[in-house]
């Protein structure tokens, strides 16, 4: 049996060389894999005590959303500034060349709901910090954060120490 490791196609020297980028698209376009990462992440939580998942834009959404399916779990979208039609919260935080905004809906979580972060990659953690913030500031706790592939060189990790984090698969490198 295929581990998830073994679907993920590696690009040597893109965007930029020195770069080795994990393409989660190859994970996808195989049933077996897609299954098999879905199925990961299900077991990372399936014992945990939470009410929602947030998955981040937009590979979290294809991650997330059929794990709060399997488990009976709304799901929220934590998406790009100006993609959400009624009242949000938001947080800003840094790109490699600049910065970017994340919003939710105002009403996405409720005061007291545990809370469970999905997302296809952590590198640096940004995205996933101004998640959390946004998360809290509603009133919501944030149990765990799950990712599909981990770039340990970037730190992530080390950036959302305060929370548990679990990932599929950790590369060593960026």
């Amino acid at each position: 049996m295929k581990k998830l490791e073994d679907y993920v196609i590696t690009i040597p020297d893109f965007p930029e060389p020195g770069i080795m980028f994990r393409d989660v698209t190859s994970i996808l376009q195989d049933p077996d894999g897609f299954k098999l990462a879905i199925d990961e992440l299900t077991d990372m939580v399936k014992d945990l005590d939470f009410d929602v998942v947030v998955g981040a834009e937009s590979r979290g959404f294809i991650f997330g959303a059929p794990v709060a399916y399997n488990l009976g779990k709304a799901f929220i979208l934590a998406r790009k500034k100006g993609k959400l039609p009624r009242e949000t919260v938001s947080a800003e935080y840094e790109l490699e060349y600049g910065t970017a905004v994340v919003e939710m809906h105002k009403d996405s979580i409720k005061p007291g709901q545990k809370v469970v972060i999905i997302d296809d990659l952590i590198a640096t953690g940004g995205t996933i910090e101004a998640i959390i913030k946004l998360v809290e500031q509603l009133g919501g706790e944030v149990v765990k954060l799950c990712f599909v592939m981990e770039l340990a060189g970037l730190n992530g990790r080390e950036r959302l120490k305060d929370y548990t984090v679990d990932s599929a698969i950790i590369y060593e490198g960026k």
